[in-house]
């Protein structure tokens, strides 16, 4: 059975900083290709960033040069480090796994920047 557990998130200041991690339980997590995705109140998902199996990250440009994505095989995890949060971070945070067309979603996690 698969499951991605997401955990780390929290009410933060604008400035502040959280670090999100995410779990993968029951995939061969080194051929997965794994990303985060936030959906705001009202709003469609949206992708944030994605680490592939080598490592190569992307960002979204709203969040490039505030936030880091990284992976650590040993322990299937990955890891969505943000800093300098402002108000329109504000959303529930996603993890993904991608191998080939195979996608599978953990159950999220809230993130609240307050002003």
């Amino acid at each position: 059975q698969v499951q991605l557990v997401e955990s780390g998130g929290d009410l933060v200041q604008a400035g502040g900083s959280l670090r999100l991690s995410c779990v993968a339980h029951g995939i061969i997590f080194s051929r997965a290709a794994m990303g985060w995705y936030r959906q705001a109140p009202g709003k469609q998902r949206e992708w944030v960033a994605l680490i592939s199996r080598v490592g190569t990250t992307n960002y979204a440009d709203s969040v490039k040069g505030r936030f880091t994505i990284s992976r650590d095989n040993a322990k299937s995890s990955v890891y969505l480090q943000m800093n300098s949060l402002k108000p329109e971070d504000t959303a529930v945070y996603y993890c993904n796994s991608q191998m080939g067309v195979t996608n599978y979603w953990g159950q999220g996690t809230q993130v609240t920047v307050s002003s």
